[in-house]
């Protein structure tokens, strides 16, 4: 059987965890051989670098965490602006050239690297509308892929099996399996009865990631771009990550029972009695302690904009702070609903990432399954 240098990485759905999980594999593949490539054939969230250059964002991150030798370019060929489906479907971006330019940068990443992971965009079909879903690419590039799914069992492998029906259409051989975010207490139970259910297609279950709190627990720098808002203190603690979050909507005297270190606090910028609590017990635990703070962070919303004397001791205390017009309500639930993305200034939860994912991925069977062997 031919070599393979690369594997095609898909998931069953969005927010599944896929770039998580490929941050571990390419973690653990540097350390198996020397030189590692990563490449997003279709981007969608995308940058400028410094050059000008529009990359998907997941490109960014791996490139600058891993130090990685290959141009932006050739990393991420392929991006779907805002109005390409459009144009696509109005044939003003021809497919054959579109397809030429992924095989022309995944031939490049092939003559310099020992292994190469290729990160799909969503679920296996996404793309379809341009034709350029992630089993024709795999089907293209001739890899095979490994599917990044939930960590139930029902409903996970129900949708396995949508997706792996689309692979079949293209005579792409799934690999393997990845189940992420699986509940501890469920786990040995799940890997138990999910490799006897992917028995009767003889598919691999590579690995089994359990949920981790810290790695879904968004800063406030990625909720301040959740709203599209600045920072106006603490912006040197902008990746702050928070135990708990709270909204009050309470008395002062209720509040300051609720008071504990490592909580966001969403609350009207016109509630200064509770800003005012909060910066007091932020300096009481100071002064206790110069080396610690009460760890807060604050969203304040409303019409009404917090003053200029609060914003000041807001930012002589250094609460990472954000203010918002949207209501109480309206920006918790915005809250609740949110996935951030992993950047890589983010250095604690792309580290957290990588060894929950190298400890629990089967690298020796990964590699068997896909037909890369390391040196």
């Amino acid at each position: 059987m031919t070599k393979k240098k690369a594997f095609f990485i898909a998931s069953t759905g969005q927010h599944v965890g896929k770039t998580t999980t490929c941050l571990g594999l390419v973690s653990g593949l540097k350390k198996r051989f020397k030189d590692v490539g990563f490449i997003k054939p279709i981007g969608q969230e995308h940058v400028e670098t410094n050059n000008g250059i529009s990359v998907d964002k997941d490109v960014l991150l791996f490139k600058d965490h891993f130090k990685l030798a290959d141009p932006y370019e050739m990393m991420s060929p392929v991006i779907f602006p805002k109005g390409f489906t459009r144009d696509y479907l109005d044939k003003k971006i021809p497919n054959e050239s579109l397809v030429e330019c992924i095989k022309y940068c995944y031939e490049h990443m092939l003559s310099s690297n020992d292994s190469i992971v290729i990160e799909g965009t969503g679920h296996v079909g996404v793309g379809t509308i341009a034709e350029l879903d992630n089993a024709r690419v795999a089907s293209l590039l001739g890899v095979k892929m490994v599917i990044i799914a939930s960590g139930g069992l029902g409903s996970s492998f129900d949708a396995i099996a949508l997706n792996k029906a689309l692979c079949d259409a293209y005579n792409v051989p799934i690999a393997g399996i990845i189940l992420n975010r699986v509940l501890p207490d469920k786990r040995d139970m799940i890997i138990k009865y999910m490799t006897k259910a992917l028995e009767r297609w003889k598919i691999p279950l590579l690995g089994c990631i359990p949920y981790d709190d810290f790695l879904s627990n968004p800063t406030i720098s990625d909720y301040a771009n959740l709203f599209k808002e600045k920072i106006v203190s603490g912006s040197s603690l902008r990746y702050r990550h928070f135990k708990h979050i709270r909204l009050i909507a309470t008395s002062l005297e209720v509040y300051k029972g609720l008071m504990k270190p490592s909580q966001l606090i969403i609350t009207p910028a016109s509630r200064e009695d509770i800003i005012l609590a909060t910066l007091s017990e932020h300096w009481n635990v100071k002064i206790a302690n110069p080396n610690d703070d009460l760890q807060a962070g604050m969203i304040l919303t409303g019409s009404q904009k917090p003053s200029a004397n609060i914003v000041e001791e807001l930012q002589k205390a250094n609460i990472p702070c954000f203010y918002t017009p949207s209501n109480t309500f309206e920006a918790m639930k915005k809250i609740t609903s949110y996935t951030a993305k992993l950047r890589n200034e983010d250095s604690p939860r792309v580290e957290e990432a990588i060894d929950l994912v190298e400890r629990h991925v089967d690298f020796d069977r990964l590699l068997d399954a896909v037909g890369i062997r390391s040196k």
